[in-house]
């Protein structure tokens, strides 16, 4: 099991491709607060819901200062038929080797329906302006999670 992030912690730098062929470094963002959510696959039901609320306020997300990036081991092909499929317009990152997942403890021992499994917990970080964890949740739901989030940063509905 990966050591879970708590905040002040800083967050650990990355560089990941997304579904459109770039690639986005975590530290290039520096001087911006930045949601990191994990999840576990592209176009299943909750991911879906997730990624279309995200979507939808990202607009509102910006003007407050934020960047949103979601992180799943699906393979850019899969993010870019996620994206299209959905209309999605977050920064979609893949992880196929789950190196980011695990350094953010996102990926290990998980309860799913009943049994012990090992896979992606859903999570979702606040990294700070300075490269510090602000915020770290581990096993959101994935429904609600975006308006829970804006009241846990204080953003209101």
């Amino acid at each position: 099991m990966s050591t879970r992030l708590q905040p002040g912690d800083t967050a650990p730098d990355f560089t990941l491709p997304t579904d459109t062929g770039d690639e986005v470094t975590l530290s290039d963002l520096r001087g911006r607060r930045v949601i990191v959510y994990f999840y576990p696959a592209a176009m299943t039901p909750g991911c879906t819901k997730q990624a279309c609320d995200f979507s939808d306020s990202i607009d509102r997300l910006r003007g407050e200062g934020f960047e949103v990036l979601g992180i799943s081991p699906d393979k850019p092909e899969k993010l870019a038929k996620f994206r299209e499929r959905d209309g999605l317009t977050i920064t979609l990152l893949s992880d196929p080797d789950k190196q980011v997942l695990s350094a953010y403890g996102a990926f290990g021992e998980k309860k799913l329906y009943g049994k012990v499994v090992e896979g992606v917990i859903r999570s979702t970080f606040v990294i700070a302006p300075d490269g510090t964890i602000e915020l770290a949740q581990y096993n959101v739901k994935a429904t609600g999670h975006v308006a829970k989030l804006r009241k846990d940063l204080g953003l209101g509905a």
